[in-house]
């Protein structure tokens, strides 16, 4: 009887192989092609995962990719032009020379040109600062702290106390322009500036523009309690930050991502409570007010219909998706891996939305 059974083991393992494989199969195109497509998407015109946008929220405003493209090409003139004709609108500013920061991070040519011409523009120090910033965190990559090598680590670390400098010199060059404070936000958060610097570095920076976006999504990171702060502390940053802006400033954005932060539950029913009701309602209030031209407008989008459809308000939720369908690296997406499972899991979120939304319209 014994010798019987272990003959049926031995072949019924081919056959569960066979099955394991099947199922990882079905999972992987299940996830790839974002919950198996969906016709009431398509009816609406809304895009597949392999047509969504990975590298940015929205589209980039006229010009900008012409100026991207010429320092990716080793030409300086189109990115000074472009910082020169935005001013000192800081949030349109602050965003601009993230994305040259990027750029001068991975290949700098373009940059030491710039600043040979012109030895102490502050608009190429400013993309100094934020490309050593940048390369500071290349070096230490995307990984959790235990899994980063202490020779990331170190590296990390140097590149950051260096920054420090090249913060330094954009902000004398340019003392009204916050930037260089919200840049230095990210060397307070990897060096672990304590509270107290941390405070007064705030303090520069509101001064300067007290409802600055990228600013307070920088800062909110700092007070994270994966960082260098705590759920409690990340939650009144966000809920007062939220609560003396004006409308159409999106900093009712804050409140849903301290939450997104720090939610470690398994269903969506943190997500459906009154409270978090009331924050989607601000934040639909909010971006009904603002600029719609307003760079950081898609990124509370993004989270709006995110919660509204967890929370099934399914025909509200196509409504915030129809405005920024095409373009993913935003959050909550970007958490969940690399391009294709990001548009993927936007994807299966959308669609799952317009399925319930067309359904709803259906005549009982």
């Amino acid at each position: 009887m014994t010798v019987l059974l272990w003959i049926l083991a031995v072949l019924a393992v081919p056959t569960l192989i066979f099955a394991l494989w099947m199922a990882g199969v079905f999972l992987k195109e299940f996830f790839k092609s974002g919950d198996g497509g969906s016709e009431a998407a398509e009816k609406l015109g809304l895009l597949p995962a392999e047509r969504q946008n990975t590298d940015l929220a929205a589209p980039l405003p006229a010009g900008w990719e012409a100026a991207l493209s010429a320092a990716r090409g080793g030409d300086w003139k189109p990115a000074a032009a472009l910082l020169e004709y935005i001013g000192r609108d800081w949030e349109r500013r602050s965003y601009a020379t993230s994305l040259l920061g990027d750029i001068a991070a991975e290949e700098d040519a373009w940059l030491l040109a710039w600043e040979a011409a012109r030895p102490d523009d502050p608009d190429a120090a400013l993309i100094r600062a934020r490309s050593t910033v940048d390369l500071a965190w290349n070096l230490r990559g995307a990984a959790l702290a235990k899994h980063t090598t202490r020779e990331q680590a170190e590296g990390f670390h140097r590149a950051l106390a260096r920054s420090r400098e090249e913060i330094a010199r954009a902000a004398a060059l340019n003392p009204y322009d916050p930037t260089p404070f919200i840049t230095e936000i990210w060397v307070a958060l990897g060096l672990g500036y304590p509270h107290s610097e941390m405070d007064k570095l705030w303090a520069e920076i509101t001064a300067r523009a007290p409802y600055h976006y990228e600013a307070h999504y920088s800062a909110l990171q700092y007070w994270c309690a994966k960082w260098r702060g705590s759920k409690e502390l990340a939650t009144a940053f966000a809920e007062r930050a939220a609560a003396t802006a004006p409308l159409g400033s999106l900093l009712t954005a804050f409140p849903l991502i301290a939450h997104f932060e720090h939610d470690e539950s398994s269903d969506s029913t943190a997500d459906r409570t009154p409270e978090m009701v009331a924050r989607v309602d601000a934040g639909l209030a909010d971006a009904a007010t603002a600029d719609p031209a307003h760079p950081r407008l898609p990124e509370l989008r993004h989270l709006l219909a995110y919660y509204l459809a967890l929370q099934d308000r399914d025909e509200a939720a196509i409504e915030q998706f129809k405005l920024v369908d095409g373009y993913v690296d935003a959050l909550p997406w970007t958490y969940q891996g690399d391009g294709p499972d990001v548009a993927a899991y936007y994807c299966r979120i959308r669609n799952a939305s317009a399925e319930a939304a067309a359904a709803q319209a259906q005549p009982s």
